[in-house]
């Protein structure tokens, strides 16, 4: 769940004379069957001036659960209960992130995803209706209270040791090298023409490129480069849009649900691969049941390492980003990522010609996603895939996520990526830290009894097509077993 630092409008949400949003109380203190009744004078006063109010509701967690629907959304943070129903479609993350927690303790991934959440309190005041009854625990009776009571501290701990202060001096040499490599690629066909052996040069370094800009918009989507959150989405949006030709808010909107519910299906898109893929233990099994064959998945690992990770980028991701762009209106994506093609046809354009050109923006982004698919799949696609079981924070992260062996090379060709677990509990900590807190991290697992998983790239790459097989076993034994109704 990610808020702007700023309201859009003339002022904030908590201003003064407009402390009467979605979830409001009736004068017996609870809240009415529409949430549109006015706040009590006293605990709108409170609200105003941040003091705890003695006219709160109390809630027990059965009754907070039944508010989980897409019209009809509570969660809690911090014991506070909030309905967020009004506000969901407002919500600069999207309002599936909030769909996906609604009914549900969402303390550890509101500060996870919220570099400064006394900024986004802001946001919550008007939306507050109440509070955990005393008797009630921290968290649902499902979640191990001692294990979130060390991750909180874990977390505490690593601020007090700056872990989330970002060293700008990284990203502005990562930059550099983004902006040399595109740079060189220009001059060198710029000095010696555009022959084949020339263009295959330049292929290479505009892939690198891409690859590199993919990793820093990435850091920008996070929040977790600038203090101040308008410079980050400035910035995103330049990499995204500018260099890299994808809309920033369709990335956001989507990356964010993958990592609110890592690995949870179906609620995490990036594991909603069908009718091209069948993932995990309970996809092929379902499809299998009823019968779905789309295509052939008992040879899916082959299409994967041949066509599917190849056309990621190009094809459907980038139709999926142009598609989001004019449904939702994201005219300001739209304008960055013209100047992506406009940039491409000044500088290649006199060399290729228009069709040349973009022949090669789509072969750069075709060997680009080969390398990303790689990258981003080899630490989930292995890893745990469930429906919704409502675990803990730390949890659910490390169990869906696995690393890979530090280096410098597969920092550099990972993007730091080879750090998914860190990166999955702490969204916003910039990754020249992750190694940094690695230890600490596999000291809290080991306490617990969680496993913490660290493998060698290539074996990371090889338990990709290993997983992909074993999926489509699952939805061979199923389609096969179960006679047509």
């Amino acid at each position: 769940m990610t808020f702007e630092e700023k309201p859009e409008g003339n002022g904030s949400l908590v201003d003064e004379n407009q402390l009467d949003l979605s979830a409001k109380h009736q004068a017996n203190g609870k809240p009415a069957a529409s949430g549109r009744a006015k706040l009590p004078a006293r605990q709108e006063a409170n609200a105003k001036c941040g003091l705890p109010s003695k006219s709160l509701s109390t809630y027990t967690w059965q009754e907070i659960q039944r508010h989980n629907q897409k019209t009809d959304k509570w969660l809690v943070i911090n014991r506070k209960a909030y309905d967020v129903t009004g506000w969901a479609d407002r919500h600069p993350g999207g309002r599936r992130v909030l769909n996906h927690y609604a009914g549900e303790d969402a303390t550890d991934v509101f500060r996870a995803m919220h570099p400064d959440p006394d900024i986004v309190r802001l946001y919550l005041k008007p939306l507050l209706i109440g509070e955990l009854a005393p008797e009630e625990p921290n968290q649902e009776r499902n979640k191990n209270s001692q294990l979130v009571e060390d991750f909180q501290e874990l977390r505490r701990t690593l601020e007090t040791m700056n872990m989330f202060n970002a060293n700008l001096g990284f990203f502005f040499l990562h930059l550099a090298q983004v902006l040399i490599l595109e740079a060189l690629a220009w001059v060198i066909v710029w000095h010696f023409g555009s022959g084949w052996l020339i263009t295959i040069f330049i292929y290479f370094l505009l892939t690198v490129a891409q690859a590199q800009d993919s990793f820093l918009q990435h850091d920008m989507g996070h929040l977790s480069v600038f203090k101040k959150s308008k410079w980050n989405h400035l910035m995103q949006n330049f990499v995204t849009g500018h260099l890299k030709g994808f809309s920033a808010k369709w990335w956001n909107n989507r990356h964010f649900q993958h990592h609110v519910k890592t690995n949870i299906y179906p609620k995490d898109p990036d594991v909603v691969l069908g009718p091209f893929f069948v993932v995990g233990d309970i996809q092929p099994v379902k499809y299998g049941k009823n019968k779905i064959k789309y295509i052939d998945y008992e040879k899916q690992h082959l299409y994967f390492c041949t066509v599917g990770a190849a056309l990621l980028m190009p094809v459907y991701l980038n139709l999926d980003s142009i598609r989001a762009m004019y449904r939702r209106g994201y005219w300001e994506d739209i304008a960055w990522v013209s100047t992506f093609y406009i940039r491409y046809f000044i500088t290649f354009g006199p060399f290729y010609g228009i069709f040349g050109t973009l022949v090669l923006i789509y072969l750069v982004k075709l060997l680009e996603s080969l390398w990303i698919a790689y990258v981003t799949q080899m630490s989930h696609i292995p890893m745990k895939m469930s429906t919704e079981e409502n675990q803990d924070w730390f949890s659910s992260q490390v169990l869906a996520t696995c690393n890979v062996e530090q280096s410098f090379f597969n920092d550099w060709f990972t993007g730091h990526l080879n750090f998914q677990i860190e990166h999955h509990l702490f969204p916003t900590m910039p990754r020249h830290n992750y190694h940094k807190v690695a230890p600490l991290v596999k000291s809290l697992c080991a306490k617990h009894g969680l496993p913490y998983v660290n493998k060698p790239i290539l074996k990371a790459f090889g338990d990709i097509i290993r997983a992909l097989k074993k999926s489509a076993a699952l939805w061979m034994d199923a389609y096969y077993s179960h006679p047509e109704t």
